[in-house]
């Protein structure tokens, strides 16, 4: 299944190329907490280059001699990209550990120590991104585009990484909601969560083309910056008004699962249009247990920086620096910003690779 969802600032004038070298993309994971010294479980800062994130796990395993479900991650990173994440490994005791032996494909260990938590998903601040972007055309558009992203944001929607190849996800979800019966408890539940994104990215695309994504009305819901709290919109006022502008709130759509929707008036006829036009998805969700939940539409960057990159070598290349929340996808911010042609997708993955360690 595929969908073009609305664009916020109108289709990009510019193009270009992602991921033409590995280095091309780099990824730098920022935890809330630092470990402590001391605990049962041992986390790895690492850096991985072209390597897959489960992978380099299962490798952790074997090396500790655990079962691979004693070894986390806060969350997966790209294959073709440097990537700079944690790993952490459940070792009760007080042995201590020397990695200079640990002889991983594409990995370089920069430190590690004990921890009394273990590592969970999702147990992060966010990631900074570091993006270079290559052969780009329209140079004075990009700057201005970006200049205006930074400024406003752009529709947080979920990336493609959400659905799969070819938006398979969504094709196994419908089938699960149809009777099929998936064994793997991660694999259900990515195509749970791709059917839940399908939905929230739709009431997105619907608010841009109703000219109301920016726009907070009697009946939103929204959420305060920086949590996860949310309250109904009674009355707009300009304090209220103001409050959008300066990102204090964002106004949020459902994360669909059994429960009533919390909207009312215009914003809720909006979602039930969207529900009506997708029955087998808002339908089928609350049956595996999931509830109605809400995530903000706007996603905002920080930490931003941009670099014109002019030599023989990087002609019309463009260096781009950000900072997103966890969850959130540097390709939503790229799609808003270009149209780009992601290198991986027609070379050889393994000959990308190897050229690039």
């Amino acid at each position: 299944m595929s969908i073009e969802n609305a664009y916020l600032h109108g289709k990009p004038e510019s193009s270009g190329l992602l991921r033409n070298e590995i280095s091309d993309f780099k990824v730098y994971e920022k935890l809330p907490f630092l470990p402590c010294g001391e605990g049962e479980h041992l986390f790895i800062h690492i850096r991985k280059t072209g390597a897959n994130t489960v992978f380099v796990a299962r490798e952790l395993a074997k090396y500790f001699e655990v079962k691979e479900q004693l070894v986390s991650y806060a969350g997966l990173k790209d294959r073709f990209a440097i990537t700079e994440q944690w790993f952490g490994v459940h070792v009760p005791g007080k042995q201590e550990y020397n990695l200079d032996d640990l002889n991983i494909d594409g990995v370089e260990v920069l430190s590690y120590q004990r921890h009394n938590k273990k590592l969970r998903t999702g147990g992060l601040l966010g990631n900074n991104f570091e993006i270079t972007l290559r052969e780009v055309t329209a140079i004075k558009a990009f700057t201005q585009r970006w200049d205006n992203i930074v400024k406003h944001g752009v529709p947080n929607y979920f990336g493609e990484q959400r659905f799969g190849i070819n938006g398979g996800n969504i094709d196994r979800a419908l089938g699960l909601f149809s009777g099929q019966k998936v064994k793997d408890k991660k694999k259900r539940g990515m195509y749970l969560s791709a059917a839940r994104s399908h939905i929230f990215n739709r009431v997105i695309s619907e608010r841009i083309k109703q000219q109301c994504f920016d726009q907070v009305a009697v009946g939103d819901v929204l959420m305060l910056a920086g949590t996860q709290s949310v309250f109904h919109l009674d009355a707009v006022d300009n304090t209220i008004k103001q409050r959008l502008i300066d990102k204090d709130v964002d106004i949020t759509a459902p994360m669909w699962g059994a429960g009533e929707l919390m909207t009312t008036d215009e914003p809720l006829l909006l979602e039930q249009k969207i529900a009506a036009e997708n029955p087998e998805f808002c339908q089928g969700l609350p049956r595996f247990g999931l509830k109605q939940e809400r995530r903000r539409i706007r996603l905002t960057v920080s930490e931003t920086d941009i670099e014109l990159l002019n030599s023989p070598e990087t002609e019309n290349a463009i260096k781009i620096s950000f900072f997103l929340p966890a969850g959130c996808y540097a390709t939503t911010i790229l799609r808003e910003l270009l149209n780009y042609q992601d290198m991986t997708t027609r070379v050889d993955k393994r000959e990308l690779t190897s050229n690039a360690l």
